[in-house]
């Protein structure tokens, strides 16, 4: 880190661009709302210097999703209604890390059978991030799933719910990525997934990270 960027703001470079896993201590911790999915919690944390800050926040498991790519460079995207935002979008296999104790990276190898009916040879860790670190704890780790065959239709999971009839379609890594860039597409997980599947084929794919990699994000594997 130097001191000579603008205004004096330092300047920071290689390694010293990170985030830190620094928990301040929580003086008090309520279950507001108990949901299906996530919970509503409240929480009194102590910043030091700075004094205490009450925050309300969503409690989530976490997830996991998966960029499969095949041979031809193209990635499968599914479609679905999402409630929330009363739209059909495309989206890359996901799913909630709700199994206590399972690795995340045999989830996601779930996810990938049940929702596109893939399984794959060669798993790496392409990117991770958390969805609104303002206003919830959801931490998601996207995979690159490569070498792909199809299960056979006697394994195939039965969708149920909004993946009954779930469309699927192959889409060019260039395509996907320019409609990212148009945007034409919008789930958090496909955008972040295809633009860093594109950027690090670009770069010979020397970004990615082992399947096994520590991911101290996510509170639950720190």
């Amino acid at each position: 880190m130097t001191d000579n960027g603008f205004r004096g703001t330092p300047v920071l470079g290689g390694e010293d661009i990170a985030d830190r896993i620094e928990p301040r201590p929580v003086l008090e911790s309520h279950v507001l709302h108990e949901g299906y999915v996530f919970d509503l919690v409240s929480e009194t944390a102590d910043l030091g210097e700075a004094g205490e800050v009450r925050r309300e926040f969503l409690r989530h498991p976490g997830a996991v999703a998966i960029v499969a790519l095949d041979a031809e460079d193209r990635v499968v995207l599914i479609q679905q209604y999402r409630h929330p935002v009363r739209a059909l979008d495309w989206e890359i296999p996901a799913g909630l890390l709700d199994v206590e104790g399972e690795d995340p990276a045999v989830a996601a190898s779930r996810e990938l059978l049940e929702e596109a009916d893939l399984r794959a040879e060669r798993w790496d860790v392409l990117i991770d991030y958390w969805t609104t670190p303002g206003g919830n704890d959801e931490a998601i780790r996207i995979y690159l799933a490569r070498d792909l065959s199809d299960v056979p239709e006697d394994e195939r999971h039965d969708r149920e719910g909004e993946e009954l009839g779930m469309p699927t379609a192959w889409v060019s890594l260039d395509e996907a990525h320019a409609a990212v860039l148009a945007g034409r597409l919008h789930n958090p997980s496909a955008c972040l997934g295809i633009l860093a599947a594109h950027a690090s084929r670009a770069g010979g794919w020397s970004s990615l990270r082992p399947v096994d990699s520590p991911w101290p994000e996510h509170p639950a594997h720190r």
